[in-house]
């Protein structure tokens, strides 16, 4: 038997799972909160085009199983989104994880435990030697998470829109065992 492409994954407080069709008016919701979709690549969206993207997790990133997606659960509830992928940026060769949580779990450590979770299957189930994160280098919560789980900050790539994009990697011979 072969290991599902977006398996599911526990912390102590949180579980990943891959998403379901019920959880769409949560995805959306996520996205269009500007305080968390400005961050997810080029910014916001209409609502219409982030059910259009929730429908090609389906159709396309499940159905060609391409790299996994999940739906970050705390207390039961709907918290967030996360993948792992190679990333779509020209000038970073290698795979880059890729994670929001809705306001209301902001605040109790969730960001950190989540990067963690993300970055170990990186390393350990993917096999990964460097798992990466591309951070708006406005977005201080997300730089400190990653700060604090070890990643290093390599380039500033300044973007068509006059903002910077800061690159973090996490390194396997660091990461703990």
């Amino acid at each position: 038997m072969t290991e599902p492409l977006t398996p599911e994954l526990r912390s102590e407080r949180l579980v990943l799972s891959a998403y379901v069709a019920s959880d769409e008016p949560d995805f959306v919701a996520l996205f269009q909160d500007e305080a968390v979709g400005r961050w997810f690549g080029d910014g916001m969206r209409s609502a219409e085009e982030d059910r259009a993207l929730f429908a090609r997790l389906f159709s396309i990133v499940y159905a060609e199983k391409r790299f996994p997606v999940w739906a970050v659960r705390h207390e039961g509830r709907y918290a967030g989104h996360a993948e792992i992928k190679r990333s779509p940026e020209a000038w970073l060769d290698g795979h880059e994880i890729v994670y929001g949580l809705s306001k209301d779990s902001w605040g109790l450590g969730l960001g950190t435990e989540l990067a963690r979770l993300l970055t170990d299957y990186g390393h350990r189930a993917l096999g990964l030697p460097e798992v990466h994160a591309t951070v708006d280098s406005l977005n201080t919560p997300s730089v400190t998470v990653l700060k604090r789980l070890g990643y290093t900050q390599g380039r500033e790539v300044r973007d068509d829109d006059g903002r910077t994009t800061l690159q973090f990697t996490s390194r396997a011979g660091n990461w703990p065992s």
